[in-house]
């Protein structure tokens, strides 16, 4: 008699996994305070099969979180521009498109007890920012009022906070792009008429743009 094969209940594993990950970002979004039993149900399994992957909610969302800010930290390492401006943008316009339809839980992800674990996973994104703020002050496009590090933080606080006015306000996919934008090229020093000016005669940064390099990134 043969010994079976442990490999397919692996993969069975994998793909339970993956399913609990997926739904439980989409249920977050939809509801906040999504239960265990809303997750699992969404995910086609009982709430014990839930259980066999993770501890607890907490444990759960810790994984959601920082695997979307993984997820994040990736799509922004491929992000360049001549213009430190521009690159600037760049990144606000990034994340706004990978995380404005999950918009409710990346936002508690951000803000939420779970920051420093997101924070974590964002780490090279940052230490990209910092780079390019660097970049715009040693050319004089970028203010040099403040220090680099003060600079990095407001820029990145100011669009992280589109997420919070997004989901307030319901903003559309397009306004959400468009303010992100402002907002962070606010922070990095430019006034409201300047940076409306460089959004609309950069091509590179127009909706549709972005959201066509987004999915040539995620083959989606």
């Amino acid at each position: 008699m043969s010994t079976p094969s442990t490999r397919a209940p692996r993969r069975d594993a994998a793909a339970n996994r993956e399913a609990i990950l997926v739904a439980a970002a989409a249920a977050l979004n939809e509801d906040i305070d999504a239960s265990l039993e809303t997750i699992a149900a969404r995910a086609g399994l009982s709430r014990r099969a839930l259980y066999g992957h993770f501890a607890n909610r907490d444990d759960l969302l810790v994984d959601v979180f920082t695997r979307g800010a993984g997820r994040l930290a990736a799509l922004l390492d491929p992000v360049a521009h001549p213009d430190a401006r521009v690159e600037i943008a760049l990144f606000g316009a990034t994340l706004w498109a990978e995380v404005e339809h999950i918009r409710v839980s990346a936002a508690l992800a951000v803000r939420g007890p779970h920051r420093e674990l997101v924070g974590t996973a964002l780490d090279p994104a940052r230490d990209r920012l910092r780079g390019t703020v660097q970049r715009g002050m040693d050319d004089g496009t970028i203010r040099t009022d403040l220090d680099r590090e003060t600079a990095t933080r407001l820029i990145e606080n100011a669009a992280v906070s589109v997420l919070d006015e997004a989901t307030r306000a319901g903003l559309s996919d397009r306004a959400g792009h468009r303010l992100v934008i402002l907002a962070a090229l606010s922070a990095a020093g430019m006034g409201w008429r300047e940076a409306g000016e460089l959004l609309d005669s950069t091509p590179e940064l127009a909706f549709e743009a972005v959201q066509a390099q987004q999915r040539q990134e995620t083959g989606e």
